[in-house]
């Protein structure tokens, strides 16, 4: 098995887990913010739903500039929306993920802005950073703003406050 077979089954299943989550997501609770210096419950759940796709997306080429990126999440308009990313973004990465091997996985990758490095790194250590654990970072997030609005949540690693699959 490659890393990249090892990443793609992580990947999905970890999909699966973000999908339960956005079917919470209520679609009139879009524009809420728990803080005035929070991203809105839609703009976080948009930003979740591109990160994957954009960073593999990133990670194309040899370098990326990030001057020449816009990571401002836009507010989305209904949840519909958000699947909709969600899934554009799923098919980039298993596009990246498959289309990979072992040369180009662990080929040097550059993060940039302008003439100043920022990282340098094998781009499977982009994806595991970046693409996934900056991902589950952000589906905690959501989760806690979900909760802030009682909304009861699903399982994600093991049973929550809300729901046991396992009992």
């Amino acid at each position: 098995m490659s890393v990249t077979d090892d990443l793609l089954m992580e990947f999905r299943e970890e999909l699966k887990a973000t999908r339960r989550v956005f079917e919470r997501i209520p679609a009139d609770k879009l524009a809420w913010k728990p803080h005035n210096k929070s991203m809105t419950l839609g703009q976080l759940a948009m930003h979740i739903a591109g990160v994957p796709g954009a960073i593999a997306g990133m990670t194309a080429g040899d370098s990326f500039d990030i001057q020449k990126g816009n990571f401002a999440p836009p507010s989305p308009q209904s949840t519909d929306e958000l699947q909709s990313a969600l899934n554009h973004s799923a098919e980039v990465v298993e596009k990246t993920l498959k289309a990979a091997n072992e040369e180009t996985s662990y080929a040097q990758w550059r993060l940039t802005r302008g003439d100043s490095l920022l990282m340098a790194v094998p781009r499977v250590v982009a994806w595991r950073s970046i693409m996934l654990n900056h991902w589950y970072h952000h589906r905690g997030q959501l989760t806690v703003y979900l909760r802030l609005l009682d909304v009861p949540l699903p399982s994600i690693y093991g049973p929550s406050a809300d729901e046991n699959p396992f009992g």
